[in-house]
This record gives C-alpha cells, structure tokens and sequence, in this order.
C-alpha cells in the first residue's frame, strides 16, 4: 500500500518536493547570478560564497551554468548563470552510463536479465561467436573486450563519434554490436559509451519483440518512468532515441539540476526513496565496487580510488573520503556523491575537457568545506 501511494505523489510530481526535501532554500529558485545557501553548522557560510562564486566569475572555471549542492536530502547551495534557471533542461553526456546502470540493475532484479550470464545480443550467439562470451558484467565494467576508440585524434574516426553522429547514428547499436573483438572479454579496461548503447539496446528487447521505431520507444519510455522517473519525481528528464527506437544510453537524457541531483541522492540512499526500496541495495553496491581492470571504474560510475600508472586521475583519492563517487559527463557534466558527508553536488556547464581540471578541482575543494557525518 505504501509504495503505491508513493507511486500516486510521484505521479503528481509531489515525491520530489517530499522525499528529496528539495525545498530546503524556501521554495525559492536562486535568480540568475544569485547563490542561495542554507547555513550548515559545521560549514563556513562565507567561505563556501565564496568558493562557489570562483565557478561562476573566474575565466579559468568557464563555463558553469548550474550548481546545486544538497546535504541531507536538502538543497543548502544553488546558483545558475545568467539565462539559465532551475528549470533549463541539461544534456547529460556520459553521465547517462550511471542511469542506463540503474535500469540495468532495476531488469535484473527483475529477473529478466543476468549480471554473468552471456549478453542477450542476437548477433553475438551464432555458433563459433567469440563475442558470445561477453557478459553484462563486461559491458557495465567497460571490460568487453570489442575493438574501440573513444576520444581519438581525430575525433571523426573515434567510435562513440561514429556511433553518434556520423555512420552509425540511425542505428547505433548496429555499429557499436557489430565491431569485432581486439581483447578476450574482461581482460581489459576501454572505457566505450558505445557499451552503454548495447546495453540499453538489450533492455529495450526484454520489454518489446517489436522492430517497430515507435513501438521500442515508448517500451523504454513507459519502463523509465514507471520505474525511475516518476518514483524520483525527475520530471524534467527527457531521454532520446536514434532512428531505431534504441535509448542513447551512454550520451544524451536531459533534465535539469535539480532532478541531476535527485539522481545522486538516489545512489547515495542505496536505491531507496522515503525509506522505500526502489533499487536494491546489492545492486548498488555492484555498482559502487571496483572493476576488475580498473579500481576507480564501477559498474558505469567513477570511484574514488587510485587508478594505475599510465591512467588519468578521476576524482579527489588524495583528498576526499573513500567512499565518494560521480557520474561524469563530457564538458564538465558532474554528479558527486559523498555519502560519508550525506552530500551530493551537481555541476553543469560547458568546459572543454582539456581545460577541465580546474573545475574539477575547484569542485573538490568545495566539497572539502563539508564536514563528515
């Protein structure tokens, strides 16, 4: 009974304002240029003013749009950039891997789909296949062994580029199933937004036989909000699709700031929402373990750990907790998650990745303000 009558508030968008207690700064919408903050004891108010007007007025942090840190399941710092508010839709980039994780977890305990059983990718299960050995394990690990490029030089020749905007856009989970293998599945990390598509390609042929364009999208469209959209109240969130129907998992859902840290608080609450469980616990916690080939890669999120000699380092190992973690995305998208600090931070905008560092710093030194606990 109690999770219907949460399934009717988040029908009428109320879950959001109730289980997320989003209306920690009044109601109100910080204007354009306005940081609104919450005194948190333990946090020093002017500091933290002052930290997150650096994002906003600085050169080297260019270009933030939106900002919302929540404590507690309660917004205590939100500001956006001029011609931008609470209600302007964001585009995610890769920071969709996180969220095509949870439906991936949501079909699982379902019991409609397998972490270690073979990929259901028809493809892939002809005699003699090797590719018939890849998992979804593999896949949500970036572990899947198929031949890719992400973020090549140049970029035309990047597979995620080609996937999405060049031969393979009308129908991305053709060009990104069909590559061939470069590595025995789970023996090597290749981070891969192409993985991501394949997975949602897999989601959407659980829930439908159909070929029909229409008829897969609206399948994965009723799913996410049946199950993730309106349970989280994220009722800005909008999906997209290619040509074929197939969600474009690893690259482009929209929503704004507000329903981004919703998200968050989400994971931080191990899938549960007022103390209802939306998500298993197991399945987050899947998500929040290292990878095999990577330690600072999860189940498609970033952790906060180390990672080898020869990679970049993601996120603040050398400064924040342990238990810290962020969906990513392309151009200074983020998601942070502290929950030893019960924080989550948002940051949207549109940096250039080779100049990104600063900004991730600046966040990290943000966050640093927080007391734990």
């Amino acid at each position: 009974m109690k999770h219907r009558i949460l399934l009717a508030l988040a029908a009428t968008g109320l879950l959001g304002a109730t289980a997320f207690g989003l209306y920690g700064i009044e109601g109100r919408a910080a204007d354009s240029g306005e940081t609104m903050i919450v005194d948190v004891p333990g946090v020093p108010t002017a500091a933290l003013n002052a930290e997150i007007d650096k994002l906003f007025s600085e050169d080297q942090f260019a270009e933030t749009r939106a900002l919302v840190i929540m404590r507690g399941g309660e917004i205590v710092a939100e500001r956006y950039a001029p011609g931008y508010d609470r209600d302007t839709r964001f585009i995610s980039w890769s920071m969709a891997k996180s969220v095509t994780a949870v439906l991936v977890g949501l079909m699982v305990a379902d019991g409609r789909l397998a972490l270690d059983a073979p990929a259901p990718v028809p493809d892939w299960q002809r005699p003699g296949d090797p590719r018939g050995a890849i998992t979804l394990r593999h896949l949500l690990h970036m572990s899947s062994g198929l031949q890719h490029t992400e973020a090549g030089d140049p970029p035309f020749q990047s597979d995620e580029v080609r996937m999405l905007f060049l031969d393979g856009r009308d129908d991305m989970v053709r060009y990104a199933a069909g590559q061939p293998l470069e590595a025995e599945p789970g023996s090597k990390f290749e981070y891969s937004t192409n993985s991501s598509v394949i997975l949602s390609d897999i989601i959407t042929r659980q829930l439908t036989d159909s070929k029909d364009p229409d008829v897969r999208r609206r399948a994965m469209l009723d799913y996410m909000r049946g199950r993730l959209i309106e349970p989280l109240g994220m009722t800005s969130m909008v999906p997209e699709f290619d040509a074929t129907g197939t969600l474009i998992g690893g690259s482009i859902i929209q929503a704004n700031a507000r329903d981004w840290a919703k998200f968050g608080e989400f994971l931080r609450n191990k899938g549960s929402i007022a103390g209802n469980q939306f998500l298993t616990r197991g399945w987050v916690d899947f998500m929040l373990t290292s990878s095999p080939n990577d330690p600072a890669y999860g189940g498609h999120i970033w952790l906060n750990k180390p990672r080898p000699e020869g990679r970049g380092k993601v996120l603040y190992p050398d400064l924040l907790p342990s238990d810290l973690f962020a969906a990513q995305g392309h151009l200074g998208q983020f998601v942070i998650v502290s929950p030893s600090q019960r924080l989550t931070v948002v940051r949207l905008g549109k940096t250039q990745d080779d100049v990104l560092d600063p900004v991730e710093e600046q966040l990290g030194r943000i966050i640093a303000l927080f007391p734990r606990g």
